[in-house]
């Protein structure tokens, strides 16, 4: 039950759901899927970060959980994004070494 919530819950960062609007046939094309997932990894990042900055620095309006929590969800749409490259490379690597 867990893993399910978890994968819905990478597949919504990584799936490109920041709010963009979709293009106008309603097909959004590879690159622009995998640019927004990076984006998204990349704002998870930066947010984390800020976020223990100023939990460092003693903000009060910071909590010690919120921080945790911010810093696992950029740990894991890290992680979820790094083994889709993998996957995107051993594709390509199989495609490449396809005989013609």
């Amino acid at each position: 039950m867990e893993i399910n919530s978890l994968r819905a819950q990478i597949g919504a960062t990584l799936g490109g759901a920041s709010g963009r609007p979709a293009p106008a046939d309603g097909n959004a094309s590879f690159v622009e899927s995998l640019s927004s997932a990076l984006k998204t990894v990349s704002r998870a990042q930066l947010d984390a970060t800020a976020l223990q900055r100023q939990f460092q620095l003693g903000n009060p309006a910071v909590s010690l959980e919120e921080t945790m929590i911010a810093m696992n969800k950029a740990s894991l749409s890290f992680q979820a994004a790094v083994q889709t490259r993998n996957r995107l490379v051993q594709a390509y690597e199989q495609i490449m070494n396809m005989p013609v």
